[in-house]
């Protein structure tokens, strides 16, 4: 009797990919986690995930791909979203402008002449966005807030309130900004629920194939691709991956451009975020940061995934 050997079942190309791509750089030392939040100064710096979801719903991972987090500055990008959903673009934009910054994304800087803040993605501009949130009360607000990242997630999520309390007594450059544009008639006299409802959404726990489903949803034009919710109204995703393409990255948001050449945001947890329109999302977590709040490890994979298939949006060469 002849007794055929077993084989391993094939390995998918994509998942072939993420753990290359994770073992070359898992080794990589470089940065250091936040630390001006308490809490995330806790953080194991050897974290280390990758998570690819598909517009067709397929979902691939490797390494602490499950490990929580809080999802920090990532929050922008949808509480945005939400805002253009309850008042439209052009009231939207009245508010909060679109322009890159070369300042860090704390810095408390308004436009000279429209006295609002830069663009979405940074401090100034996301406190802005959040404030925009309709609802009656602070209740309320929280709850359209936590409906609007279920849809994108597909499940439920919650916040961590140890981070959101040490935020909270800390946030002190959050609250100069705040008072600077309500100052300018940019938010209303709502200051401090508003800052509450801003370290909140920060404050909200993720793992990399959340950030990974929320980045195919924006992928496939707003509609979930696992759970099939219209999470935003496709109309809004171009504004959305509009903004994350030219200023997503903090002050990195140009030469990422550049380099890597998509959507993407960034967060101080460790956490980053990547949209391939029409293709995937990608979410990648690490939490030793370089000088500007992005994840060291979270570049370099991008930028090797980028050059590796082609991804930048302007990449002339067709591959599959």
């Amino acid at each position: 009797m002849t007794i055929e050997p077993i084989t391993a079942p094939d390995v998918h190309p994509i998942q072939e990919v993420l753990n290359q791509v994770h073992e070359k750089y898992r080794s990589l030392n470089l940065g250091t986690p936040a630390t001006y939040i308490p809490e995330l100064a806790k953080t194991d710096p050897k974290l280390f995930g990758i998570c690819i979801v598909t517009v067709d719903g397929e979902q691939f991972s490797v390494g602490d791909a499950e490990q929580l987090f809080t999802i920090q500055s990532i929050s922008k990008v949808f509480v945005h979203g939400l805002a253009l959903e309850d008042h439209g673009r052009e009231q939207v934009l009245s508010k909060v402008g679109v322009e890159p910054t070369g300042d860090a994304f704390n810095a408390i800087v308004l436009d000279e002449q429209s006295k609002r803040p830069y663009n979405p993605m940074v401090n100034a501009g996301a406190i802005a966005t959040t404030s925009l949130i309709k609802g009656q009360g602070a209740s309320e607000r929280l709850n359209r807030m936590l409906a609007m990242f279920e849809r994108y997630i597909g499940h439920e999520s919650y916040i961590d309130m140890p981070t959101f309390m040490s935020e909270r007594t800390t946030g002190f450059r959050n609250r100069a900004m705040a008072y600077l544009m309500r100052n300018f008639g940019m938010i209303d006299d709502r200051i401090d629920e508003s800052l509450d409802l801003y370290f909140q959404q920060c404050s909200l726990m993720v793992n990399c194939c959340d950030l990974a489903t929320m980045a195919a949803t924006l992928a496939n034009q707003g509609k979930n691709p696992r759970t099939g919710v219209q999470a935003v109204p496709s109309c809004y995703v171009r504004d959305m991956l509009s903004v994350m393409y030219m200023c997503g990255m903090y002050n990195y948001s140009g030469e990422w451009a550049y380099r890597v050449g998509l959507p993407a945001k960034s967060g101080v947890s460790g956490g980053l975020m990547v949209v391939v329109p029409g293709r995937l999302g990608l979410g990648i977590f690490s939490p030793p940061l370089d000088e500007r709040g992005n994840s060291v490890r979270g570049v370099k994979v991008c930028e090797d995934l980028s050059e590796q298939f082609g991804l930048h949006l302007f990449e002339c060469e067709e591959r599959s």
